[in-house]
């Protein structure tokens, strides 16, 4: 495996942000792992951060590039800042670099990446877990599967819970009114309708949290509205808190899930 650091100029943002990127590569080693794969038609996924994380967080926090070694799969780590994966009531489009913009500059720097919708995902945790949910669900046409870590699922029907974490102005500036968010392109549940009102294929979908963690009735209350809507997907709970030691736990399960040739 390859392991990059990048700092790319986003025209959406009119800033610089910076990326982590692991990017499978042909190895023979003597002592450690050799890595054979295809270097073409890669499978990538989208690694998203959470609040107080930027693009560096997953690989000093957690054994993701060990992880990823023998399967063939490029990462995208970038720095999104406090932004929520939202086009901002400040001018500061993080929803639409995301979405649009990131991807688009990853393909023109690394070709070999896949342009299948199938080998293409989306995984998050905490804030990056509403990151990813929200890709594949207002996305679904480029996605093939999504995962959230302990996310922030339901922050339209738990706006007590937002307001514990930081004042009104920081959520209404990212946001817009949170009295509006229910039913917005910002709310899940409401992209989950749109989806299933308009017929259209809904990415695989991964919710795990951890069974002490603040953010499990949010989870469980998004697995009840994809079950009655007879949306397949995996809902797993286990041991553990709002942390680094079950992410780390976490991301290899969500490995495993992944649609991948392994």
């Amino acid at each position: 495996m390859a392991f990059l650091q990048a700092n790319i100029y986003s025209n959406i943002l009119e800033m610089e942000v910076s990326l982590n990127i692991i990017l499978p590569q042909r190895t023979e080693k003597k002592i450690g792992t050799t890595t054979k794969g295809k270097m073409t038609d890669v499978p990538v996924m989208y690694l998203l951060h959470g609040m107080g994380g930027n693009h560096s967080v997953w690989e000093r926090r957690t054994s993701i590039e060990r992880y990823v070694s023998d399967l063939g799969l490029a990462v995208i780590m970038p720095s999104t800042d406090l932004g929520w994966y939202t086009d901002t009531t400040y001018d500061m489009k993080y929803w639409t670099f995301v979405s649009e913009e990131l991807p688009s500059i990853c393909h023109e720097l690394f070709p070999q990446l896949t342009t299948q919708r199938e080998k293409t995902f989306a995984v998050g945790l905490s804030m990056g877990g509403y990151g990813a949910l929200k890709l594949g669900l207002a996305k679904p046409e480029n996605y093939g599967a999504v995962a959230s870590l302990s996310g922030a699922v339901d922050l339209a029907g738990r706006v007590e819970d937002l307001l514990s974490i930081r004042g009104r102005n920081y959520w209404e500036g990212i946001f817009g009114s949170l009295e509006k968010v229910q039913g917005s392109v910002n709310d899940p549940v409401f992209l989950l309708e749109q989806l299933i009102k308009e017929q259209k294929e809904v990415p695989n979908i991964f919710l795990c949290c951890g069974e002490e963690d603040l953010l499990l009735h949010a989870n469980k209350k998004m697995d009840a509205l994809l079950t009655a809507q007879n949306i397949v997907h995996t809902f797993e709970t286990g041991p553990g808190n709002h942390d680094w030691v079950f992410w780390d736990t976490w991301i290899q399960r969500v490995l495993e899930w992944l649609p991948l040739e392994k």
